[in-house]
């Protein structure tokens, strides 16, 4: 059909061949006979070229898939670069899933935009990626031309939010219900654990943060960490947020939700005892404290997780 929809997917060294492998199914099982049809053609960088491995118009949309060995390198993530560009261009929609997010900022298009990756890697996005603004508590974030996607897994999100813009709600909520995924909702901060930077090389910083991680539980103020820094208070707020990536508040925040999130998991405390065994003596303000970082209650997180 001529208004078939090309959905390219992008192989490169290290990439995970399941994630290819489900994509393709995941769309094929999407297609429904009275729409448009999608059509999944791989794609390979040969030089400096991006080559289709069948004769194949330009895709409207090209995932880059996840990676099986950590962050792409330069070297790997290189070579694709200028086509992917070239293609965005001309209109083609930029795709990725996890760590295919290094091989998309490579391009240079998401310089200034906001972008997740999987969480374990932010740290080392944000260190060869400064101009993206990383946000890993988000699964998928869809700006229209241009689509990352946060978890190894994540393509099954991105795909099914794929089937819903070319084929519609009924063809993404039936192709979900076949496969018994969830459709696209989920947050990758339900799943993410708070790994704090520590090897930014600002000692002062550093030894807050030691500080912090011991001593979570008492009453701790921002004066409190200034004078424990050695440094003035303004300066210790900026060098803090520099080293760290977040403000001193929201850094001790972090911590003592992901503290409470192991209690909720593995515990059988009350919500109150928790909260209070954490550094709250308010249990409605830690409440809403762990909604806003994790997206879920204190009581639907222990539902959702409990071991």
């Amino acid at each position: 059909m001529s208004d078939d929809i090309e959905i390219g997917l992008l192989e490169y060294s290290g990439a995970q061949e399941a994630a290819l492998l489900g994509l393709e199914d995941l769309l094929e099982i999407a297609n429904q006979p009275d729409r448009p049809q999608l059509r999944v053609t791989r794609w390979r960088a040969i030089g400096d070229e991006l080559v289709p491995g069948r004769n194949t118009a330009a895709p409207s949309v090209i995932i880059i898939p996840p990676g099986k060995l950590g962050p792409v390198t330069a070297d790997v993530a290189r070579p694709s670069a200028s086509a992917l560009r070239q293609l965005h261009g001309n209109g083609t929609t930029l795709a990725s899933v996890c760590v295919g997010a290094f091989i998309l900022a490579e391009t240079g298009l998401l310089d200034g935009r906001s972008a997740t990756t999987h969480w374990e890697t932010a740290e080392a996005f944000r260190f060869r990626f400064p101009n993206v603004y990383l946000d890993v508590d988000r699964l998928v974030i869809d700006d229209g031309d241009i689509m990352t996607a946060g978890g190894m897994m994540a393509w099954t999100d991105l795909g099914l939010k794929l089937v819903d813009r070319y084929l519609g709600t009924t063809a993404m909520m039936k192709t979900a219900g076949t496969l018994l995924i969830d459709p696209p909702g989920r947050e990758q901060r339900y799943y993410s654990s708070f790994l704090p930077t520590l090897a930014h090389g600002d000692a002062p910083i550093l030894l807050v943060q030691h500080w912090l991680h011991a001593e979570y539980a008492d009453s701790i103020s921002l004066s409190d960490m200034a004078s424990r820094s050695g440094l003035e208070e303004r300066t210790f707020l900026r060098r803090f947020r520099k080293a760290t990536h977040m403000t001193a508040t929201e850094y001790l925040q972090r911590f003592r939700v992901n503290k409470a999130r192991e209690m909720l998991q593995f515990g059988a405390d009350a919500v109150e005892a928790i909260a209070w065994a954490v550094g709250y003596s308010d249990a409605s303000a830690f409440r809403k404290v762990f909604f806003q970082i994790v997206g879920l209650s204190p009581s639907d997180y222990r539902r959702r997780f409990r071991a």
